[in-house]
């Protein structure tokens, strides 16, 4: 009965999925007929539920072209850094990146130097490569003792460099994980409050595309800093590029 149970739930899982990419295909297919047909709200929103489906860097250039035509440069901003976010090698995020943050005179999220090194590759490799630094570092000091071996000078230079790409990668991975309070204001004209509500005092006016960093939250408002200063911004006006 529980092996039954168990096949049940995994053809479950698997039948989502396969809707799911299905569903995704579907939508991407629909947002690039709008998009050569000149609706660009309607490609938007037809990228933006692939996208919800089945996150892909494609998907994300594709939504972020389309909010670019129809005047969103800040949700054309937010788009093409999630695109980067899942694949960093992906040139046209980063050709698209360039241009628009000249254009709407917004500097890119400031990162710290290990937040830097984790945007290197996708974010879940650096736990792959973490484990299998660990797995040589172990595997060359201890496998010469279960084998009666000799342990040699080789054998320590991997045990020393298995150990440096554990600790270099579980640095990038805490970088990782800080870049997910990153975000991106998505409003024109956005306003940051002295606290979180419509009749504070306001501190500063923020550019639609500026990169901000969450530092908390309270009811309706993220507390975040940017550029211009720190402050409440309204949860409408402000997208994480890793989503919550």
């Amino acid at each position: 009965m529980k092996r039954r149970r168990s096949i049940l739930i995994a053809a479950a899982f698997l039948i989502g999925g396969i809707l799911r990419a299905t569903a995704a295909d579907y939508w991407f297919a629909e947002g690039t007929n709008a998009m050569l047909a000149g609706q660009y709200a309607v490609a938007a929103r037809a990228f933006a539920d692939s996208a919800a489906r089945q996150p892909a860097a494609g998907t994300f250039v594709n939504l972020g072209i389309a909010e670019w035509r129809r005047g969103h440069a800040g949700a054309a901003i937010l788009a093409w850094e999630r695109a980067q976010w899942i694949n960093p090698f992906d040139a046209r995020a980063a050709e698209n990146l360039r241009f628009a943050r000249q254009f709407t005179q917004t500097d890119p999220p400031q990162l710290t130097w290990f937040e830097t090194a984790s945007t290197w590759l996708p974010g879940n490799a650096w736990v792959w490569i973490a484990g299998a630094g660990l797995w040589l570092a172990a595997g060359a000091a201890v496998l010469p003792g279960i084998f009666r071996r000799r342990k040699t000078g080789w054998h320590q230079a991997l045990a020393t460099l298995g150990l440096c790409i554990f600790l270099f990668s579980i640095t990038a991975s805490f970088g990782v994980i800080t870049r997910t309070q990153l975000g991106v204001v998505i409003k024109k004209g956005a306003e940051l409050r002295l606290t979180p509500t419509r009749n504070s005092e306001m501190v500063a006016t923020v550019a639609t595309g500026s990169a901000a960093r969450k530092l908390k939250a309270r009811g309706d408002y993220y507390y975040i800093r940017t550029a211009d200063g720190a402050g409440w911004i309204e949860r409408d006006q402000f997208s994480l590029i890793c989503p919550e």
